[in-house]
């Protein structure tokens, strides 16, 4: 059911998505196209906000933190994810695999790669955790206020 809490949780994560987005696409190799990078992501964090986060909001600003905090997690996940499976396609369009199987391994072999790009970038690690705390304090106090 749509409350204000939802909408304010799909919002701030989208934000945080954006924000998170942007400053890891100078780690990308160069030539890598980034033309709707942000965007996508901003989607994919609105849509975890408004499932994960907007869904556990109402219990409190403590609870807040570790809601956020696995809100933010989760976006990072569905967000590698989109992206490694969108490359995967990419290089066998271009015929980089023998098999499916091998594919699919690639698909998570991408995953960690982006994954390890992410976590030795400090910027992006904050603007992921201390955004998504923001956006779940954001969150509860709006569904402290309008529930």
């Amino acid at each position: 059911m749509p409350t204000a809490a939802r909408l304010i949780a799909a919002i701030c994560f989208a934000a945080v998505a954006y924000f998170a987005s942007d400053s890891f696409k100078v780690l990308l190799p160069e030539g890598t196209k980034t033309d709707m990078f942000s965007e996508i992501n901003a989607l994919i964090g609105a849509i975890i906000g408004w499932r994960v986060m907007g869904r556990v909001a109402g219990h409190g600003y403590r609870d807040a933190i570790n809601s956020g905090l696995q809100t933010s997690a989760t976006m990072v996940f569905y967000v590698m994810l989109f992206h490694s499976v969108a490359q995967m396609l990419k290089n066998s369009t271009r015929l980089n695999y023998d098999g499916p199987m091998e594919a699919i391994v690639g698909i998570f072999e991408l995953a960690v790669e982006y994954g390890a790009m992410m976590v030795t970038s400090a910027e992006v690690m904050i603007i992921v955790i201390v955004g998504g705390i923001l956006a779940a304090w954001m969150t509860e106090w709006v569904a402290a206020r309008w529930s």
